[in-house]
């Protein structure tokens, strides 16, 4: 009889071990204390009757976009974005030609054309952001993501985000929580693919923007794009948004760089179970590694601050067993 037993339960064993595999939490993420502490974390605030129990109406994820839940290197993908823009639009601004930051552009320069840093960037995005109608940005920016490809690893950009990340955030809305985007870059650029994406909805996401205004164009109302800057959703500014826009204090909060600081203090102050998560890019290989010297998305205050506070600090290299999602 023994004899028979063993065999049996040793394949019943191994039918079920893909089974068990299939259904483990997070699966693109390695064993590890990352993973355990937004696991753990999770089971706290969603076990009723539990001491650390949050009410779903009050579980607010937040994420950084920009090195958190896509790429940024080599640069910003909205800028990017707009360097297109430039091109694309330069038959009708001749005076481009020899206007910086537009010349260097135009001569494929973007390090001299980027020198002037902020002022520069800002002259670029307003440049080719402005203008529009709403409606017709939307368009563009639709246009953009389906056919741009990223310069070193050809993919499209939507391609560049995190599997592990994706994970996450299908995992935190299957217990409730709300999942929300934080993120320095522009609102308008993000919400048309957003959903999609991440599966999160348009209007649950909040990011720098440029003023609009109402207009009537041929018996037509639209609200147009002004080139001035309305807010700037980076470092202070980010809790500042996330009370106008949300209401609420999150009770996590995501990022990768010192932009994101701010907006993990404020959620990790609150009272009752908090969690704090940087993700840091060690992997050179599968991705690019960087944190402290990095010229796009520095991380150098907020990696001595979440050492201090006991925040969770995920190790791409380490924690991650995959970085971004097949290609399609």
């Amino acid at each position: 009889m023994k004899s028979v037993v063993l065999p049996l339960v040793l394949s019943l064993v191994a039918c079920a071990s893909p089974l068990v595999a299939q259904d483990r939490p997070l699966p693109s993420w390695n064993d590890g204390a990352a993973r355990d502490a937004i696991l753990s974390f999770v089971e706290r605030v969603t076990e009723k009757g539990g001491a650390g129990f949050v009410p779903a109406e009050e579980r607010i994820a937040v994420f950084d976009n920009d090195g958190t839940l896509w790429a940024e290197q080599p640069l910003y993908f909205q800028l990017f974005f707009a360097l297109d823009r430039v091109k694309a639009l330069a038959p009708e601004h001749p005076e481009w030609a020899t206007e910086e930051p537009f010349a260097s552009l135009l001569k494929g320069d973007v390090k001299a054309a980027l020198a002037g840093g902020e002022e520069a960037i800002l002259e670029i995005v307003m440049a080719t952001h402005a203008g529009m109608t709403t409606d017709e940005f939307e368009a563009v920016v639709r246009e953009w993501v389906a056919t741009a490809r990223h310069p070193e690893t050809g993919r499209p950009y939507t391609e560049m985000v995190y599997q592990p990340m994706l994970e996450l955030l299908d995992h935190l809305r299957d217990h409730g929580f709300r999942t929300w985007i934080v993120s320095g870059g522009g609102i308008e650029f993000m919400r048309p693919w957003v959903g999609e994406v991440y599966g999160i909805p348009p209007e649950q996401v909040v990011g720098s923007t440029i003023k609009t205004a109402f207009e009537m164009r041929d018996g037509v109302p639209v609200i147009v794009k002004l080139p001035e800057l309305d807010f700037l959703d980076d470092k202070d500014g980010k809790p500042v948004n996330i009370h106008r826009y949300i209401g609420r204090r999150p009770i996590a909060a995501f990022g990768n760089s010192d932009g994101d600081l701010q907006m993990i203090q404020w959620t990790t102050a609150g009272d009752g179970a908090r969690l704090g998560v940087y993700v840091r890019h060690t992997d050179g290989e599968r991705e690019w590694a960087y944190d402290r010297e990095s010229h796009i998305g520095k991380l150098d205050e907020g990696l001595d601050e979440a050492a201090a506070k006991g925040w969770t600090v995920v190790d791409m290299a380490a924690d991650w067993a995959t970085v971004f999602p097949p290609e399609r």
